[in-house]
């Protein structure tokens, strides 16, 4: 799935570990980071760039604080992916828009559906977003 959006290269996490393959890496986008970011920093090229967009409550507690202060003392950049909604969802709205990103919608849920939903989006295994959607007859 994650090929059909346009990586170049990806890792199933359950079939190699990518801090013993030697490999640097530019660009890492954690979906489901479940190391230190320690060991992100490590499988980075020297100017590579870490992004975590989901994970644990470590993941992305270490992405907000120490994440900041590895950027400041060396080459690297590592944070999580924060989104400013007044500047970033227009420019999101346009990429989308003019095909060049394809949102990838796992599983819809009602609003009434919301604990299954959570349920399934804390296995850790969704393969692109979990939708609520609300339906204006929807009472709960």
């Amino acid at each position: 799935m994650v090929r059909s959006i346009g990586a170049d290269h990806v890792i199933d996490y359950t079939q190699e570990d990518f801090i013993k393959n030697g490999q640097r890496y530019d660009l890492i986008v954690a979906t489901a980071g479940y190391r230190s970011i320690f060991d992100y920093k490590r499988a980075l090229s020297p100017k590579g760039i870490y992004v975590a967009t989901g994970g644990s409550m470590a993941q992305i507690f270490q992405g907000l604080l120490i994440g900041p202060w590895i950027s400041m003392t060396g080459r690297k950049k590592m944070g999580n992916l924060l989104v400013k909604p007044n500047k970033d969802l227009a420019f999101m709205k346009e990429l989308i828009e003019a095909g060049k990103v394809k949102p990838v919608i796992d599983r819809r849920y009602t609003l009434s559906e919301v604990a299954e939903a959570l349920r399934y989006y804390g296995e850790g295994h969704a393969q692109g977003k979990v939708v609520i959607t609300v339906d204006q007859n929807d009472n709960t």
